[in-house]
């Protein structure tokens, strides 16, 4: 509780401050490539911090959505320059080329959940920059799915944000807890939603193969 009101009461210290938004802007960015950048605590403090403000809460979901597809943007540059040199120790040998072919088949199926839902995910969003760009997924695909998913998750970061503002407006650091732990139930449910997705997959999967190896030994 104490570390949340210091940086609490940091963050309140610019409020009012055109610094306060190059730190949004600035964080948001940097998460694409440091996964340590608290992007999302920075966006939920805040909201909190600006109460029911829509000016201004529109102003940080934008700023926040704009930090945050730059830095993907980037991510997938840096991913596409060095793509030539991961792809080439990818391809080494059989296995390697199997490896590869199977990463750009993954890439290729899933990239809207990966671009758009993981940045949920802890490290989603430097995993999603990176695969997309040395795998080569399209660009022209790859930035209006991008432009979506900073969107959604800074109207996402900003409202959690507000709701913890508005039910705690004179306790600030009790609103960031409350915005924290809703959060975190969301991310929860998404995770919770990935995992039984890909069991539903894998069971079908195993059905498919069954069915198959029947069909072939009644032959």
């Amino acid at each position: 509780m104490e570390l949340v009101e210091q940086v609490t009461e940091g963050l309140k210290g610019l409020v009012g401050s055109p610094w306060l938004w190059v730190l949004v802007v600035a964080t948001s960015g940097l998460d694409a490539l440091l996964p340590f950048m608290p992007s999302e605590t920075t966006v939920l403090t805040v909201a909190v911090l600006l109460g029911p403000d829509p000016a201004k809460l529109v102003l940080l979901a934008v700023l926040a959505a704009a930090g945050a597809f730059a830095g993907d943007c980037l991510g997938y540059a840096i991913g596409r320059s060095a793509g030539p040199h991961v792809i080439a120790r990818l391809q080494r040998g059989p296995s390697g080329r199997r490896r590869y072919e199977w990463a750009r088949t993954k890439v290729g199926e899933h990239a809207t959940l990966l671009i758009v839902a993981g940045r949920y995910l802890p490290g989603g969003r430097v995993a999603s920059g990176l695969a997309t760009g040395s795998l080569h997924y399209p660009l022209r695909r790859f930035i209006p799915l991008d432009a979506a998913g900073a969107a959604l998750w800074a109207i996402y970061a900003v409202l959690i944000g507000f709701a913890g503002g508005a039910g705690f407006a004179d306790e600030p650091a009790k609103g960031l807890l409350l915005s924290f732990g809703l959060g975190l139930a969301l991310v929860g449910a998404i995770e919770f939603g990935r995992r039984l997705r890909l069991q539903r997959i894998s069971a079908g999967l195993s059905r498919s193969r069954r069915q198959g190896a029947d069909g072939h030994g009644e032959r």
